[in-house]
């Protein structure tokens, strides 16, 4: 095994492609252990070159109707009216703390998520 620091792209691209070949290695064997000090070094390389940023509380709440194949009358009972909800996810209103009490519940979803700002489009 001649494991080194991933410090730099180049670094990183040779680091996937040796998890490539030995991925399906056999549990206890020597590639296996490579495999799985590789990923914890690439994980950490992409955590801090290509970090996610979580979605605006419209997009996670979009994401998770999808997820749960959800349409807009389904949340009518924590947000309000059919139009309410169509206001909150046209983003012609902000979500109030009452809606994201039910919101975190309903489609489980973190509050920290939800009360994130977000523009509104007039």
């Amino acid at each position: 095994m001649n494991i080194k620091p991933i410090k730099t792209e180049t670094d990183y691209q040779k680091a996937l492609k040796r998890l490539e070949v030995i991925f399906d290695a056999a549990k206890g064997t020597q590639q296996s252990d490579e495999a799985d000090v590789l990923g914890l070094m690439i994980d950490d390389y992409e955590k801090k070159n290509y970090p996610i940023e979580a979605p605006d509380p419209i997009e996670a709440i979009k994401i998770r109707m999808e997820e749960m194949r959800l349409k807009q009358i389904d949340l009518v009972n924590e947000i309000g009216g059919k139009s309410r909800v169509s206001e909150i996810l046209n983003r012609k209103r902000k979500l109030t703390v009452d809606m994201i009490r039910k919101l975190t519940t309903r489609l489980n979803l973190s509050p920290e998520l939800l009360i994130s700002d977000y523009q509104l489009i007039r």
